[in-house]
């Protein structure tokens, strides 16, 4: 693509790259040093997101060639509420792990296309696609969604979702550990019921009148609703805009079927696709232009236990 535009490599001013699987940090921008490099290669922060490659590509892309390096909005920034993070298992707490990038960009969008500030709105956002995160932004900050990517949540195309602890306890009898933290993340779902992860594929069977096919998508569909329904009462209620966006939303149907139990809450605005691309370039603008300032990567967690 540069070559065709008549760039190389050592026209770039600036690389930017999806983050994950480093320390979870706050939401915003990130110039890439060593050590977020390292930690993100050695995913000391306990996710193995393909998003990783982003801040790795754009290391050995600017040590190559010079420029600036930046990272934004990782899969795991981490701004939960307190009573987010806890579970009835002591010791044990729910992480921050979330499509961050395109949640925080269609937020914002949306914000602005409506004469306010992203700061200054309540939003519930679901990213649907591959995988499905539901969250509740309050005044700018993700207070609360489903670890998607760690059976929590709706199903998706590729992950499980939540499931009853005692029947995944039972199923552990007869697989692997590794056998479902790869159902978490990559085999669950759609993979699990249908051998694909295809959504035209797993649609046309509906269309076709497949009583399994049917029951699958119209049961994720219900489950995102459900899960729009906890995130709007985190916000007590009190909702500006119900915004969806990922893949998957060209589908009709998912559309009206969360808009049939969920449009009483709040208006609802659909942003097919994803904003990543643009976010990752606006963010990083703002940084230089000095609307926004960037902030280090600490090297540890931005949450680290509760002090009792």
């Amino acid at each position: 693509i540069l070559n065709r535009n008549g760039f190389t490599p050592k026209d770039v001013d600036v690389f930017v790259g999806r983050g994950g699987s480093a320390y979870p940090q706050r939401a915003g921008v990130m110039p890439i040093d060593k050590r977020l490099y390292l930690d993100t290669l050695n995913g000391v922060g306990g996710s193995d997101h393909p998003a990783k490659l982003g801040v790795l590509l754009a290391y050995e892309l600017c040590t190559e060639y010079g420029g600036k390096m930046f990272t934004v909005n990782p899969t795991n920034i981490d701004e939960l509420c307190d009573y987010a993070r806890m579970t009835g298992i002591s010791g044990v707490y729910r992480n921050a792990q979330t499509h961050a990038l395109n949640q925080k960009a269609v937020a914002r969008y949306h914000a602005e296309s409506i004469g306010k500030r992203y700061e200054d709105c309540r939003f519930v956002v679901a990213h649907i696609d591959g995988g499905i995160t539901v969250n509740a932004h309050d005044r700018g900050k993700m207070v609360d969604g489903n670890v998607g990517s760690g059976g929590d949540g709706p199903y998706s195309p590729t992950r499980i979702g939540g499931v009853p602890v005692l029947r995944l306890l039972d199923y552990l009898e007869q697989h692997s550990i590794e056998e479902v933290r790869l159902m978490c993340s990559r085999a669950g779902g759609f993979v699990s019921h249908f051998g694909t992860s295809n959504a035209n594929k797993v649609h046309s069977m509906v269309e076709s009148g497949d009583r399994k096919a049917t029951l699958v998508w119209n049961a994720m569909i219900y489950q995102i609703c459900k899960e729009v329904g906890a995130m709007s009462t985190v916000l007590c209620g009190k909702v500006d805009a119900i915004l969806l966006t990922g893949g998957l939303v060209r589908f009709d149907d998912i559309v009206e079927g969360i808009r049939s139990r969920c449009g009483w809450i709040a208006p609802i605005t659909v942003y097919p696709g994803e904003m990543e691309q643009e976010e990752m370039a606006g963010a990083v603008l703002r940084v230089l232009r000095g609307e926004e300032e960037a902030h280090t990567y600490t090297g540890e967690p931005v949450w680290n236990g509760f002090d009792f």
